[in-house]
């Protein structure tokens, strides 16, 4: 039984009647998380996770939005549905969708990796998986937290013992935030572009502990911005609100810069492997984890993953997502427009470490708000 099912607006269950992340505008739209490429205005009716609301509202204004908590089932139509923690972003959550006993799961975008700024990944048993796959080849292996904020330290150590503004290039909903969170704060001031402190405030708001920051208009003594760590969304690259930072040494951090070549197409100093999507060994731990038999791989390197899950036994499929991937690519988010062609060797896939036992069954739904 196809729980759901891919129509022209986007991902859709028929016994709910209601889309995940649809990308035209629908009655009823189920989101994963904030990112400008998964909630977009023109919806009726949203449904995401609670810690998501701060963030939805400052990006899409006054709409009807209902928020939940991470594993309260509700019921939309003749399906339950619960939104469980996928560890991306705040508020990021994986979709689960229970109809007539037969469970499919879909991930959003998600990532394994510790963040101080966003609830851990969970992995939700499924029958069937709907994963994403912007990093789904080998060569796509992300350091442990401590040794790349290390280097992001001793970066911006360096530059600052020279005079130098440390300017780091990083989206600004959720790859900026984990930096501050995670950026040794006593190395020197901290200024953030406009668009990245909107966004800190909601993160504030929902309690997450953030190092102080300052708009570039707050800093008095421009001898401080010697020192400073700037964090600058990709946008503000070669603006004239770069001018204000003389001498500045610049960074991107993005999981793209795992390939050669890809800090020299961006024109920075330095490039940081930092992603909040996860990468290869983490694709297959999640994979693994959900006890799906039908995973189906979208975006990025689709194909790829659905050819390796054949390979090891699985039912690996894909969803034709050109259309969003058209649209959409590269908005506001490593997705999967943006993947450049690898073109090095890449390495052999780790194998995946056994599922965990499957979770107590949830507390009986109540129904949604959604349904009128």
């Amino acid at each position: 039984m196809a729980v759901l099912e891919l129509r022209p607006p986007g991902l859709y269950c028929p016994a709910g009647d209601f889309y995940i992340d649809p990308w035209r505008a629908v009655d009823r739209a189920v989101l994963t998380h904030a990112h400008a490429d998964h909630a977009r205005r023109g919806h009726q009716r949203y449904l995401a996770q609670r810690g998501a609301l701060g963030v939805l509202r400052t990006r899409l204004g006054e709409v009807a939005i209902e928020g939940v908590d991470y594993g309260k089932q509700v019921r939309i139509g003749d399906a339950n549905v619960s939104l469980h923690p996928a560890g991306h972003v705040l508020g990021s959550s994986q979709v689960r969708v229970e109809v007539r006993g037969e469970i499919w799961a879909v991930t959003g975008d998600y990532k394994l990796g510790a963040d101080p700024t966003c609830v851990p990944f969970e992995p939700v048993r499924a029958h069937t998986l709907i994963t994403e796959s912007t990093f789904g080849l080998p060569v796509y292996r992300w350091l442990h937290n401590t040794q790349l904020f290390a280097q992001i330290d001793e970066w911006w150590r360096a530059n600052a013992e020279s005079g130098r503004p440390s300017v780091i290039h990083a989206y600004a909903f959720g790859k900026a935030q984990r930096i501050l969170a995670s950026v040794n704060a006593s190395i020197g001031p901290i200024v953030c572009h406009g668009a990245v402190e909107a966004l800190n405030r909601c993160y504030r708001e929902a309690g997450v502990s953030l190092p102080a920051t300052h708009l570039v208009s707050d800093i008095i003594d421009r001898r401080e911005l010697q020192r400073a760590l700037v964090v600058a969304p990709p946008s503000a690259q070669g603006s004239a609100w770069m001018r204000r930072f003389a001498g500045y040494s610049d960074a991107f951090a993005s999981g793209w810069m795992q390939l050669r070549g890809a800090r020299r197409r961006r024109g920075v100093d330095r490039g940081f492997v930092l992603s909040d999507h996860a990468d290869w060994p983490g694709l297959n731990r999640a994979i693994e984890a959900s006890g799906a038999q039908c995973v189906y791989a979208t975006h990025g390197y689709a194909a790829s993953m659905a050819r390796y899950l054949c390979e090891r036994g699985l039912d690996g499929r894909t969803f034709d997502t050109h259309e969003f991937d058209a649209q959409y690519g590269g908005d506001q988010d490593e997705t999967a427009g943006s993947a450049p062609a690898v073109t090095e060797a890449v390495a052999a896939a780790e194998d995946a470490p056994a599922a965990p036992e499957a979770p107590e069954a949830p507390e009986a739904p109540e129904r949604s708000g959604l349904v009128p």
